[in-house]
């Protein structure tokens, strides 16, 4: 199918679409109550984890949301509601509307935004992007990352440089470094197609996510805030968009608890309509790449139903009572100290610093290395920018806890003089 012929099919959805959401679903019923079945699993899967029958040990995550681990555990009802998807075939596109209107109905978020469920947020970044250069210029999109006839420059801070604007330089825009306001003033011209935020840099640049917003809208230039790991608190799905800021990009599979292949742009409507049509199920474009499933869509949705929902005060004191848990046991062994901390952003949950003197010899990455290559593997963090290491416990299992302390006791005490 060709991007013109799917472009005209994408809008003509929108008119039928509001009777569409009005007609009770009864088709195909008996399927999707069957979701709930047991199956007979015979093969590959019948032991119940399928990562040991591949010979790939499962870690305890006491790192935090990390790509590299998997990100988070999808919630149970998220996996139901995804195999229910699974059982029908849908116009992704109008899919992709309707789930966006849901989500925003969820959220804060100023009149005429909106959400795209994309393949996580280096996604959403691209496809944002995307839009702002194209529009719905049917040979702009067929025709990035050749930037000829539009802008081709973003302005970003020189200290939110970060290996994810990667997603921004693949449109094949010129990146501006900028320090100050001054330097932002002389930077905005004709070829400047949007001003990008980082937000866990907020505290390194001179500009504040606050201000970078006030001075787009000042220079009338789009502007866009990746905030992927930064919720909780909840507010922050919202608090961007009420700033100013035209996208807002965020991780689906991370604190949420969505799956970990999906994130979200959030953002004025006509933004994230042009983000949709650089993007799948689109052929010839920049984002065909970047698929997304139905499944996965759906699964945002009740994703994002369920975390709203949540009592986040009593989950950050269970996951304290967590870190209280394996800081009591270590801190018996001479040398050792441990200290509390959360994030200012990013990851903001609470943390467990851990320390010691010399009477361990064993520095920290070696305990770090000596945890991952354990029986079962262990992954800790690095001290976040602190001496030591560091423990997150929010993505850790019921009990998990009580492992990890017991296996840094040991090597702990291996290594004390």
């Amino acid at each position: 199918m060709r991007l013109s012929s799917s472009r005209r099919g994408f809008l003509g959805t929108l008119a039928a679409f509001a009777a569409v959401l009005a007609q009770p679903l009864k088709s195909f019923a008996a399927k999707s109550a069957a979701s709930s079945e047991d199956i007979n699993i015979t093969g590959f899967g019948q032991s119940g984890n399928p990562y040991l029958e591949l010979g790939v040990a499962p870690v305890i995550n006491g790192e935090g949301t990390m790509t590299m681990l998997g990100g988070s555990l999808i919630n149970r009802e998220v996996e139901i509601v995804m195999a229910q998807a699974a059982r029908h075939f849908v116009s992704v596109p109008e899919l992709e509307i309707a789930a966006g209107k849901r989500m925003a109905s969820m959220l804060k978020l100023p009149q005429n935004y909106t959400v795209l469920v994309t393949s996580g947020a280096a996604a959403a970044m691209q496809s944002g992007l995307a839009g702002i250069l194209t529009g719905d210029n049917e040979s702009f999109i067929r025709q990035l990352p050749d930037l000829t006839g539009m802008k081709s420059e973003v302005i970003i801070q020189k200290s939110h440089r970060n290996p994810f604007d990667h997603q921004l330089r693949g449109t094949g825009v010129k990146l501006i470094e900028i320090e100050s306001r001054e330097q932002l003033r002389r930077a905005v011209n004709e070829r400047t197609a949007m001003m990008h935020f980082v937000n866990f840099a907020n505290g390194a640049g001179q500009i504040k996510v606050d201000e970078w917003a006030k001075l787009a809208k000042q220079y009338n230039v789009p502007c866009m805030n990746d905030a992927a790991a930064d919720t909780p608190p909840v507010s922050h799905l919202w608090d961007y968009a009420q700033m100013g800021f035209d996208l807002i990009t965020f991780s689906g599979g991370k604190a949420i608890r969505g799956p970990q292949c999906a994130g979200m742009l959030i953002g004025r409507e006509d933004l994230v309509h042009y983000a949709l049509l650089n993007n799948s199920p689109y052929e010839d474009t920049l984002g065909r790449g970047q698929k997304v499933g139905k499944e996965e869509i759906v699964g945002m949705v009740k994703a994002l139903e369920l975390y709203l929902k949540e009592d986040h005060d009593a989950l950050a004191k269970e996951w304290q009572q967590r870190l209280e848990t394996i800081s009591r046991q270590i801190t018996k062994i001479p040398g050792v100290s441990t200290a509390f901390f959360t994030p200012d952003i990013a990851n903001h949950v609470p943390h467990l610093g851990i320390t010691w003197d010399s009477k361990i010899s064993a520095t920290p990455r070696q305990i770090s290395q000596s945890l991952r290559s354990g029986q079962p593997p262990i992954a800790i963090g690095g001290g976040e920018g602190r001496p030591g290491l560091s423990i997150s416990s929010f993505m850790l299992q019921a009990g998990e806890e009580q492992i990890i302390a017991e296996q840094l006791t040991k090597l702990l005490r291996e290594h004390s003089s």
